[in-house]
Parts: structure tokens; C-alpha cells; sequence
């Protein structure tokens, strides 16, 4: 009997050890990251507020600027809705990508970041899972403007499939950008704050950029700004790829700006980020 009794205790305590090891074993950093994107999507379906500026925003300003300037700038809202709309993509999305810096404080700000850092878990997984929940945010964002341009009548020259590549780089763009701000989240004591310089940030580089207008028309000192302005470089970009005309040199030098902020961003947020914990 004993014979018996000896080998299924020893395959219990050796199952009891194995299940001990996979309960102490951290979870990875893919899972972690995902479950916090997870979550900051469940707080944009309780505070459903929080899509205002992914909503309306962008509807506001690509009916507004069409109808009220169009005849004005373009001689008709027909021809000024095929040259603005790509532009207010790259804007939309660029306003967008304020929200992870946003987001970030405001948990800081409630004390819920402290609770993260108490968990055993991948350190970085609340930036990481709040980025990839940005690319939401982008994607849904971008996706309302064009459906708001078709009905108004925009139609790509590059068919609707190249919406697609479009999508994928102001993404790309919004994530490297969006560097600037999780920095800018994890230095100052407000959202508020956050905010506002983001917007002291934002405005310039919206607004003097060829998102509205060609900068043939404007002075020779702003056009030598607005061609350097990585906006302007995106909505290039992006009106080629909409035209059917992808641009291999546009498109890489649309990639500089926020490849360069990623670099010098990155690394920073994440020693702001220890420096927090």
C-alpha cells in the first residue's frame, strides 16, 4: 500500500511546486501592456466625455473650414474639401495624440499611480498599455474624418484602400509625437497643465503648416517655416498616398520628426518614470 501512496504524494507536492512557480512567475510584458490598454479603453466607456475630442472635433472642423472658406480659398467647397481633408487627418490625429500625457497625470494626480507601482508586474506596461490604446483613439479618429469627408463628397484619387497606408503613418507619426507628452505628464502637477502647453505646442504647428492652405501664398520667412514643420512633411505625405502617388523620400521624412522625439523622449520619460517609483 505503501508503495502506492509514497508515488501519488510525491506527484502532489511535485504539482503543488509547479503551480507555486507559475503563480510567482511575473506576468509578461506583452500581457501587462495589453491589459492596461484594456483599461484605459473601459475608461473611455465609463466616461464616454473623453471622446468628445475624437468625435466632434473632428467633424467641427472639417464642416466648418469646408463650408465657411472653401468658395473663399478654393473658389468651391467641392475643390477645397479634396485638398483640406487630408489635412484635417493629420490634424485630428496630431490633437489626439495629447491624451496619453493627459491620461498618464491624471492618474498620477489620483493617487492610482501608486497603486500601479505597487504591482509586481512589467514597470513600464502603464505607458506602454496607454500608447497602444492611443493607436484607438487615432484609428477611430481618423476613420470619423474620412467618413465626415465621403459623405461631404471627398473621394482619394488613390481609391479608398489607400486610406489604410494613411492610417498606418499618422500613427506612426501620433506615437513617436506623442513622446513629448508622456514627458511633459510625468514633470508638471496638473492635467490641466499638460494641456495647456501641449497646446502651446500644438497650435503653432497646426496652424503654420499647409493643412489649410498652399503655402505658396503666405510670406517667404513662413514658408520657410511651414516647409520644415513636421506637420506640413505628414500632410505631404499623406496627400500623396491619398492621390495614389505614394512618395518614398515624403513618407521617410514625414518618419524624421517622430522617430527624433522618440529617441530623445523615450529614454527620458522612462527616467522620469523610475524616478517616480
Amino acid at each position: 500500500m505503501s508503495e502506492i501512496v509514497k508515488p501519488l504524494e510525491q506527484a502532489a507536492e511535485n504539482a503543488v511546486l509547479s503551480a507555486s512557480a507559475i503563480a510567482a512567475r511575473p506576468p509578461h510584458a506583452v500581457s501587462v501592456s495589453l491589459t492596461y490598454a484594456w483599461r484605459a479603453l473601459l475608461k473611455i466607456k465609463h466616461m464616454p466625455e473623453q471622446l468628445f475630442d475624437v468625435v466632434v472635433t473632428p467633424i467641427m472642423f472639417t464642416v466648418m473650414f469646408t463650408y465657411l472658406f472653401g468658395g473663399a480659398l478654393a473658389g468651391s467647397t467641392d475643390a477645397y474639401l479634396q485638398f483640406l481633408l487630408p489635412g484635417i487627418l493629420v490634424q485630428t490625429i496630431v490633437f489626439t495624440s495629447v491624451y496619453t500625457g493627459f491620461t498618464l497625470n491624471t492618474d498620477i494626480s489620483k493617487g492610482v499611480f501608486d497603486r500601479f507601482r505597487s504591482l509586481p508586474v512589467w514597470s513600464p506596461g502603464p505607458i506602454a498599455g496607454a500608447m497602444l490604446a492611443d493607436v484607438f483613439r487615432f484609428t477611430a479618429s481618423g476613420v470619423i474624418v474620412f467618413i465626415i469627408g465621403t459623405l461631404m463628397g471627398y473621394r482619394p484619387e488613390g481609391g479608398f484602400i489607400a486610406v489604410i497606408p494613411a492610417l498606418a503613418l499618422m500613427n506612426a507619426f501620433a506615437l513617436g509625437f506623442g513622446w513629448i507628452f508622456t514627458a511633459l505628464a510625468l514633470s508638471v502637477r496638473t492635467p490641466s497643465t499638460v494641456m495647456t502647453l501641449a497646446w502651446l505646442v500644438l497650435m503653432p504647428l497646426t496652424f503654420a503648416s499647409n493643412i489649410y492652405v498652399d503655402p505658396a501664398t503666405m510670406p517667404g520667412w513662413l514658408q520657410a517655416v511651414v516647409s520644415v514643420n513636421p506637420v506640413s512633411l505628414l500632410v505631404t505625405a499623406i496627400r500623396d498616398i491619398m492621390a495614389g502617388t505614394p512618395d518614398a523620400g515624403a513618407i521617410l521624412l514625414a518618419l524624421l520628426a517622430p522617430g527624433v522625439m522618440a529617441a530623445i523622449f523615450g529614454p527620458l520619460t522612462m527616467w522620469l518614470y523610475r524616478r517616480e517609483r
